[in-house]
Formats: structure tokens, C-alpha cells, sequence
């Protein structure tokens, strides 16, 4: 199961989960939050600290977090989005950082004061 584990408390994660489920025609891709049981036994079974506030991309057995995770998903996307991959060739450190610059910033940028409600379809995409 390839599986995207996110940050239930904000908004931008939550715009980004819409932003993906829109772009994922072929429904590769499951979620969880990071904040449910689920989300809590898979960082466990991955040996990610439960205390991890990233993106996490569980793809079968191999575990993305960050701007690998980041680009990893955008890889599976239809459109521009898998244009994206190719930076997976720049070092992990810039990446990360830039990663981390939008990360510390990311309760900033959610756009919406309420989450949407799923359809009932998006709804089968979540396993918590």
C-alpha cells in the first residue's frame, strides 16, 4: 500500500491532500494523519519518532520523509507536477532546507479556515 501520512492540524497539509487526491486519477496513493492510531503504528513500524512534523510517504516497504517523500509523490501525479522529480538529483541538504523553510512557515499558508468535507469517494482514500 503506498500510503501518505500528514499533518491533521494544518490547513496547508490538508490543501495539499486535496491537491494530490485531485491529481492522482490512477488513486495510487492512501492517507492517514500523522496524529491517528494508524498514522502512530506506522511511524513505529518505520522507526520515524512520533514527535516527526513532516510528510511521510510510505511507497511498500520504503519510507520517504521531507522532500524525498515530497518528490517521490509528485513522481506519481498526473500533469506538470511530475516535472518535479528530476530535482530529487539535488543534494539532500538544499532540498531538505527548502523543504524545512516551507515547513516551519506551513500554518501560515493554509488558505482555508475549515477543512473541506471529502466526498464519499475521497473518503475511501483514508484508512484512518
Amino acid at each position: 500500500m503506498n500510503i501518505i501520512l500528514f499533518d491533521g492540524d494544518c490547513h496547508f497539509c490538508n490543501d495539499s491532500v486535496q491537491f494530490i487526491i485531485k491529481r492522482d486519477k490512477n488513486k495510487y496513493f492512501k492517507f492517514a494523519s500523522l496524529q491517528s492510531e494508524i498514522g502512530q503504528k506506522l511511524l513505529k513500524q518505520h522507526r520515524i519518532p512520533k514527535t516527526m512534523d513532516s510528510i511521510v510517504f510510505i511507497e511498500g516497504n520504503n519510507c520517504f520523509v521531507k522532500s524525498t517523500a515530497a518528490l517521490k509523490i509528485c513522481r506519481r501525479l498526473d500533469g506538470v507536477c511530475r516535472l518535479f522529480y528530476p530535482f530529487i538529483l539535488m543534494p539532500l541538504f538544499l532540498r531538505d532546507f527548502t523543504y524545512d523553510f516551507v515547513a516551519r512557515n506551513r500554518h501560515k499558508l493554509g488558505k482555508q479556515t475549515q477543512c473541506k468535507i471529502p466526498s464519499k469517494e475521497e473518503l475511501e482514500r483514508f484508512i484512518d
